[in-house]
């Protein structure tokens, strides 16, 4: 039986629109801005470092780091403020959340920086949900990625890796990675593309799951409300 629920934030608790209006909006136009090239012209440039980057390094979510890089004077707490009417809570979200809490201590763990991760939460109040709250990036310097990421998490929360329970939308950071060390790690795909035991289409019906439901696994899609 799990002890712990850890969820994922961007892209399985609150939708990507926010940290693409940053990213592929918010950052362009200032360097379009500050370089007097069209829009096109930044936002193609913008995104090719991006890549260079790449998910895997802690730069790719660090909002300090690519103003600095690309010599933009803007505060990061105005830019981010300026698209947080953008931040949106998926729908089957706080039912499930209300299900959950006070069966099991909720943890947030996240690649997101936590500059990003403290404007969602207060915007969206959904902070009054959960019992720890992880940057990975900001309180490791790592990524999820890495075993190690998963162990210390366990450490700090003083239980087995068997006895938590993962659930986020990267195949690889959130699935893959923690079922390695022995983590309940359930996939959220949203896109209905990926069908399995642990891969999960919403999050209604979750806290059934990890309360044993009775109905057979290979039928649960996480679908409703």
């Amino acid at each position: 039986m799990a002890k712990i629920v850890s969820f994922d934030m961007d892209g399985t608790l609150i939708d990507s629109e926010f940290t693409d209006w940053v990213w592929k909006h918010g950052v362009p136009s200032l360097y379009s801005e500050k370089t007097r090239t069209s829009f096109e012209e930044a936002k193609a440039h913008i995104e090719k470092e991006y890549d260079k980057v790449g998910e895997s390094a802690l730069e790719w979510y660090d909002i300090k780091y690519w103003l600095r890089f690309f010599h933009l004077e803007e505060d990061w707490r105005g830019l981010l403020r300026q698209y947080a009417d953008r931040i949106s809570v998926y729908p089957d979200v706080i039912p499930t959340l209300e299900r959950l809490k006070g069966r099991f201590p909720l943890v947030l763990t996240s690649n997101a920086a936590r500059e990003f991760i403290e404007i969602e939460l207060e915007t969206t109040g959904l902070g009054r949900y959960f019992d720890q709250i992880f940057s990975v990036t900001s309180d490791f310097r790592a990524v999820k990625k890495m075993t190690e990421v998963y162990r210390r998490i366990c450490r700090t929360l003083v239980v087995d890796p068997s006895e938590m329970v993962h659930v986020g939308d990267h195949y690889e950071f959130d699935y893959l990675v923690p079922r390695t060390m022995g983590i309940q790690a359930f996939f959220l795909d949203r896109s209905k593309q990926r069908k399995g035991d642990s891969i999960i289409w919403g999050l209604g019906g979750l806290d059934q799951r990890l309360l044993c439901d009775p109905r057979p696994k290979e039928s649960f899609t996480g679908e409703g409300g």
